[in-house]
């Protein structure tokens, strides 16, 4: 009898297009689901007759509850090599073998340009009064080049969107608790003396960094009050780094110019959410990892994760 594998929030159906599965047709029935399950009574549910999921970066949680709820389960695949919402322990406790995939940083360092350029000059509403015959020029748009971008975090990703910022002819500087001065220079932008000195500076504050008991809610009320009036906040790195409440104020009160926000603390958004209707937001549904490359990359070496699996050698095993 063929093993059964769900893929999990497969919402363009982009699994089975982007990566070949024939090769574990004998052996395994692969089954998308293109909706979110919204809570683990119902995500259990579904689950409940299938060996194998693949997860799509770390919107599900499992926690040890769920892996207790799913005997049957034997192999759980998450995109990414690192995933802080799957209880190891209880894993190897239930006999499930966890592994997961490469991923690009190309992707959201791309995104993140897109919604800073977006913002700086207006593009959303610029487009929609084109399309609706509404006024020509309307927004008068923010400079580039000469202008300060503050990026909180030099890592994988924010070292790449520093080197575009650098191309644009933009004032970079960084900080996160650990840099060094040295690898600024090597990345070729300055050392912020401070966080606050960053955010009270910068034209443009952009968000990098890890989700950590040290960074979560790194930037509140108080942080966001140091932003001029027409700076602008990107984030396409976690929600909780960021206070969602004082941010929402912050919009609804033009404290700041606009932010450009891809992460929430509840995904899917909720429809009644308030970022939804919140001035002065470009919001994406988390799509920074999704392009064609990753995907393929994702689910095509799913595949091979499992064909490893069921020749009795695991490969890319987590953590």
């Amino acid at each position: 009898m063929r093993l059964r594998c769900a893929v999990l929030d497969d919402f363009q159906n982009a699994a089975t297009e982007l990566a070949d599965w024939s090769p574990l047709a004998d052996d395994v029935e692969v089954v998308p689901f293109t909706t979110h399950f919204p809570d683990e009574d119902t995500l259990a549910a579904a689950l409940a007759d299938f060996d194998i999921v693949v997860t799509l970066r770390e919107r599900v949680p499992f926690p040890a509850s769920l892996f207790a709820r799913l005997p049957r389960l034997k192999l759980l695949i998450a995109s990414g090599m690192r995933n802080t919402v799957i209880d190891y322990a209880a894993a190897e406790a239930h006999g499930v073998t966890v592994c997961g995939t490469a991923s690009s940083s190309t992707p959201p360092v791309e995104l993140t340009w897109a919604l800073l350029l977006g913002l700086a000059r207006g593009l959303v509403r610029e487009n929609n009064a084109l399309r609706s015959g509404g006024p020509w020029q309307s927004t008068v748009g923010a400079d580039l080049h000469g202008r300060r971008l503050g990026l909180l975090g030099l890592g994988k990703i924010g070292s790449r969107v520093a080197r575009v910022g650098i191309a644009f002819g933009m004032h970079v500087t960084a900080w996160s608790q650990n840099l060094t001065k040295e690898y600024a220079d090597e990345v070729g932008v300055q050392l912020a003396a401070s966080k606050e000195e960053l955010l009270t500076e910068s034209d443009f504050v952009s968000v990098h960094l890890a989700l950590s008991d040290r960074t979560r809610g790194l930037l509140g009320a108080p942080e966001l009050a140091l932003l001029k009036p027409t700076a602008y906040l990107i984030n396409t790195s976690r929600a909780a780094i960021v206070d969602q409440d004082a941010l929402l104020t912050a919009l609804h009160e033009g404290r700041i110019a606009g932010a450009g926000v891809d992460v929430f603390d509840i995904e899917p958004l909720p429809a009644d959410h308030p970022m939804r209707t919140a001035p002065r937001l470009l919001a994406t549904p988390h799509l920074g990892y999704v392009s064609r490359a990753n995907y393929a990359t994702y689910y095509g070496q799913a595949v091979e994760d499992i064909r490893a699996y069921l020749a009795g050698a695991p490969v890319r095993r987590l953590p």
